[in-house]
C-alpha cells in the first residue's frame, strides 16, 4: 500500500497582491506525475485546502480539475477540512465527489463510522483503515459550562480531543478485525502539537483555548499525517508523527527548508519507508538583507536573469536613519531587473530600536516635519508621488497655521 501525506495547499492565496494561481496548478500536475510514477494507492490532504472560507472561482476549479485529472491514475483521494476551510463550502461538493473516488471529511459527526474509512489499493483490495480527522471546533466536543477557567478549558479540551482520537482508533480496529487483514491504521489531523516550529504565514489559530495537543495524546496508531504547520517535520522526535508542510512558501521565511510531500510505503501493517518527495520551485523567492549600499551589490546579481519569470524579493534594510524616500531609491534600483519587490521593510533590530528610541522621546523634543515624516515612513505601500504631495500640502497647512499665530500675535 502506497500512499502521499500532503496538506495546507491553501489555493486561492495572494502574496502581498500577488495570486499563487500558476505556482498551484504546477504543484498540482506535479502531484499527479507522482501518483502515476510511484503508483501511488491514495493521496491524504491534511486540511487547508483552500485559503479561505469563500475561495475565488479560479482555487475551486484548480481543486476540482485536480480530482477530475487524479482518476485516471486509479488513485483515491481523501480531503480533510482545515482551520482556513469551510465546511459548507467543502460539502457542497461532497456528493458529487464521492463518485469520483474522492472522499471529503470537513467536520465530525455522532457516527463515527463515517470517519473510519477503508483505503483499497489499486486492485480494489483493501489496503489500510484511516481514522479521518479534520480540524476540530470546541463545539464539535465539548459544551461550554458556567464557571469553568482558562486553564479548566484547555484541559477538558485536550481531553475531549484525545477521547476522540481514542474512539476512532478503537472503531479502526474493529474494522479490521472485521476484514481479517494485517492492515495499517492511519490517523490524521489539523492542530498544533507540542514543539513543532511554526512559520509566519501560521496563523494564531488553534483549537479553542488549547495552545498544542501532546504527542503522547495520540492512539498507537501506525502513522498521523498532521497539517496546520507550514513546516515539514516529525513531532516529538518520532518518525511516524508528521506534519507535510505547505507545498509552496506563503511567507518568506519559508524558504530555508525544501517543500516536499510524503511517500508512505507498507507491507501489510508494517512501514517498510516514508521517502520525501521535493518538490519543485514554481516561482523563484529571495530574501534580501542589508544596508543599501549591501543591497545594491546584492541586486546587482540579478542582472541578466530570467525576466520570464522575475524574482519575488522581500528587501530588509537596515539603517539607523528615517529614509522617507527609500521605496523611490529601492525602486531606481530593481527597475531594469527581473526581479519585482513584494515586501520592503526595516530589519526588525532597526524596527525594534527605532520604537525603544521613539519611546524615550517626547513631542517636545520633536518638531512638527519630525512628526510628520516619522509617520509618513510607516505608510510603506504610500508611493513617491503620493508621498510628495502630502508633504506639500502638509507644509501648506503648517505654514496657514503659523502665520496665523502670527497675525493673532501682532494683533494682540
Amino acid at each position: 500500500m502506497r500512499l502521499i501525506h500532503t496538506s495546507d495547499w491553501h489555493l486561492g492565496q495572494y502574496f502581498f497582491t500577488k495570486s499563487r494561481a500558476a505556482e498551484h496548478q504546477a504543484f498540482l500536475r506535479w502531484l499527479t506525475e507522482q501518483v502515476e510514477n510511484h503508483q501511488v494507492d491514495a493521496v491524504i490532504v491534511a486540511g487547508d485546502i483552500f485559503d479561505t472560507g469563500s475561495p475565488p472561482s479560479y482555487a475551486r476549479e484548480l481543486y476540482n480539475r485536480f480530482v477530475v485529472e487524479l482518476q485516471r491514475t486509479g488513485c483515491q483521494l481523501i480531503v480533510l477540512a482545515g482551520n482556513h476551510d469551510s465546511v459548507a463550502t467543502l460539502n457542497e461538493s461532497r456528493e458529487l465527489l464521492s463518485c469520483l473516488n474522492t472522499r471529503v471529511i470537513a467536520t465530525v459527526g455522532e457516527d463515527l463510522s463515517e470517519q473510519v474509512l477503508v483505503l483499497n489499493q489499486r486492485n480494489g483490495t483493501p489496503g489500510a483503515v484511516l481514522c479521518a480527522i479534520p480540524f476540530l471546533r470546541p463545539r464539535d466536543l465539548i459544551a461550554s459550562q458556567a464557571g469553568q477557567s482558562g486553564s479548566d478549558k484547555q484541559l477538558a479540551l485536550q481531553e475531549a480531543i484525545a477521547a476522540h482520537y481514542d474512539a476512532l482508533w478503537h472503531a479502526a480496529q474493529a474494522k479490521r478485525d472485521q476484514l481479517g487483514l494485517p492492515l495499517p491504521i492511519i490517523a490524521t489531523g489539523h492542530l498544533t502539537t507540542v514543539g513543532v516550529s511554526t512559520s509566519d504565514s501560521v496563523r494564531d489559530i488553534y483549537i479553542g483555548t488549547l495552545d498544542a495537543f501532546p504527542a503522547q495524546a495520540f492512539p498507537p496508531v501506525d502513522y498521523v499525517a498532521l497539517g496546520h504547520i507550514h513546516r515539514a517535520q516529525c513531532v516529538a522526535k518520532t518518525e511516524h508523527i508528521r506534519y507535510s508542510g505547505s507545498p509552496i512558501p506563503l511567507s518568506f521565511d519559508e524558504l530555508s527548508k525544501v517543500k516536499s510531500v510524503y511517500l508512505l510505503d507498507f507491507d501489510g501493517a508494517t512501514l517498510n519507508a516514508i521517502d520525501t518527495l521535493e518538490i519543485p520551485v514554481f516561482q523563484p523567492m529571495q530574501i534580501i538583507k542589508g544596508s543599501l549600499a549591501e543591497i545594491e551589490q546584492q541586486l546587482a546579481h540579478f542582472t541578466g536573469g530570467d525576466a520570464t519569470k522575475p524574482v519575488w524579493l522581500d528587501i530588509e534594510v537596515a539603517t539607523q536613519d528615517y529614509l522617507s524616500d527609500i521605496q523611490r531609491r529601492i525602486q531606481a534600483l530593481t527597475a531594469e531587473l527581473p526581479v519585482e519587490v513584494v515586501l520592503l521593510r526595516r530589519s526588525k533590530e532597526q524596527r525594534i530600536h527605532s520604537i525603544e528610541q521613539q519611546e524615550k522621546e517626547t513631542l517636545s523634543e520633536l518638531s512638527v516635519s519630525d512628526v510628520f515624516e516619522r509617520r509618513l515612513s510607516l505608510e510603506a505601500d504610500t508611493d513617491e508621488p503620493r508621498q510628495t504631495r502630502m508633504r506639500t500640502l502638509f507644509a501648506q497647512v503648517v505654514e496657514q497655521v503659523t502665520s496665523g499665530q502670527s497675525t493673532e500675535g501682532s494683533a494682540q
